[in-house]
């Protein structure tokens, strides 16, 4: 099976996610910069998880230049991160509307876990269906990024539910800040 419809369809679904948490955006209750001001958190969880879905849809779009061909297995996976992708709205604007509350933050966190994990599973599906000699494979080596990001979620969960959820919307953010360089290994095979 050819890959072609299986980015156009994951194009497809982010492009709905980011429309989807854009009109849950709500306008200020005034029209002055208090009212305005009272909407921080909810802006703030909209332009973080812009930045986490378009590092998705950038990674995914680099990860499949180098597939060579879909199997049911790769859908399967692709679908299982689209899931917790789909996520992604919903959690936003439940942490975005109770900014100071610590389960939303918590639960974003979750969400963002899964997503790393589903990414990862991913990848290793695409290299277990590529062989031994996968070009992915090659290019993945030792994948730090992907490997310091869940414990940072994990750490931003604890902070969210033990200590503070700025600490946990600050470990959030680092993961972000990391995935934001980009990842040049699939193009230096390639």
């Amino acid at each position: 099976m050819h890959k072609t419809r299986l980015e156009a369809f994951s194009d497809g679904v982010v492009a709905i996610l980011i429309t989807i948490m854009v009109l849950e955006l709500r306008l200020p209750a005034g029209a002055d910069w208090v009212a305005l001001r009272s909407l921080t958190p909810t802006f703030l969880a909209y332009v973080l998880s812009f930045v986490y879905l378009g590092i998705y849809w950038s990674n995914h779009h680099h990860l499949f230049h180098v597939v060579d061909r879909v199997t049911g297995g790769i859908l399967w996976a692709n679908l299982h991160l689209l899931f917790w992708l789909s996520l992604v709205p919903f959690v936003t604007n439940w942490m975005g509307e109770n900014g100071h509350a610590p389960l939303p933050t918590a639960v974003y966190g979750v969400v963002l876990v899964c997503a790393a994990i589903a990414y990862q599973i991913l990848v290793r599906v695409i290299i277990h269906a590529q062989g031994a000699h996968s070009r992915l494979r090659e290019a993945v080596g030792r994948d730090f990024k992907g490997t310091i990001s869940p414990v940072l979620y994990i750490a931003g969960i604890v902070s969210s539910l033990f200590w503070r959820h700025e600490i946990a919307w600050a470990f959030y953010a680092v993961v972000a800040l990391i995935w934001l360089v980009p990842d040049r290994r699939i193009e230096r095979v390639l």
